[in-house]
């Protein structure tokens, strides 16, 4: 069976920007939240998901469909998940599952302490950063992308803030999703000037279960994030994906679909 994509359209968020869903498949409300250098069109895996969810894509304020308020903010941010949760969770008349990836998952952990209307949450190497990027990286990062040389920004950020190997690199290009991270580029300096700190007592308000994705050749810092979270955050699971990094939603899409479903249909 096939599943047709409808969208998009708009959720507003406290500040009164518009975030934009996409919709497809059917069952339980699932909400996918990307993260840097990306929007909706970065998952490959919902074609083995809305077999047994419906599944919501949101794309994050500034990028794809969606508005972007005066005052940036990581609070904005989570205030813009909590709404889309609420907001599906109103129409479905169910709790809503989340799979948030990168900053993504860092946003969805800190909104999953806000809202009671999450019933499971994954994350796959939550961004979890105490302390900004260089001032150097980041002032390339914006010369690039006031010269327009959006690529250039998006390449300064998958090989010196998330290490890939150049292979990835090159699959990752070779996607219909690489034009749209290019799209991109305007939001990644004031994603990487700003430290991505979440307090104990957030993770401590989690309460719904929570499984982490971790790929076992990962940075440090992305390994270091993972065991933060799953040591504050009372019976989340941890799974490591031996031989992938920080995409092996985008490299094996149908290995990772299964293990999100056999979390979330358990």
């Amino acid at each position: 069976m096939s599943y047709e994509t409808s969208g998009p359209r708009h959720v507003q968020s406290p500040d009164g920007t518009s975030i934009a869903v996409w919709s497809s498949g059917e069952g339980p409300p699932l909400l996918l939240v990307h993260g840097s250098m990306s929007d909706h069109q970065r998952w490959r895996i919902t074609d083995y998901l809305v077999p047994h969810r419906r599944v919501h894509a949101m794309d994050r304020r500034g990028r794809g469909g969606s508005g972007d308020g005066a005052d940036w903010s990581l609070e904005r941010e989570v205030e813009d998940v909590v709404a889309v949760v609420d907001t599906l969770a109103d129409e479905s008349s169910a709790p809503v599952d989340v799979l948030g990836h990168s900053f993504g998952g860092y946003l969805s952990l800190r909104a999953a302490a806000r809202t009671s209307r999450m019933r499971r949450l994954t994350v796959y190497e939550p961004a979890i950063v105490e302390t900004a990027q260089p001032a150097e990286l980041v002032a390339r990062m914006q010369d690039a992308v006031d010269a327009g040389r959006y690529e250039d920004a998006v390449e300064m950020m998958v090989r010196e803030v998330l290490h890939m190997p150049e292979e990835e690199i090159a699959a990752l290009k070779q996607l219909p999703s690489w034009p749209s991270r290019v799209a991109t580029a305007p939001t990644l300096p004031r994603e990487e000037s700003t430290p991505l700190v979440i307090g104990d007592d957030e993770l401590a308000a989690v309460q719904i279960p929570t499984l982490i994705i971790q790929g076992g050749d990962s940075p440090k810092f992305l390994r270091d994030a993972v065991g933060t979270v799953a040591d504050r955050v009372a019976g989340a699971q941890v799974v490591t994906l031996e031989g992938h990094q920080h995409v092996a939603d985008q490299v094996d899409p149908e290995m990772f679909a299964n293990v999100v479903l056999d979390f979330l249909l358990d």
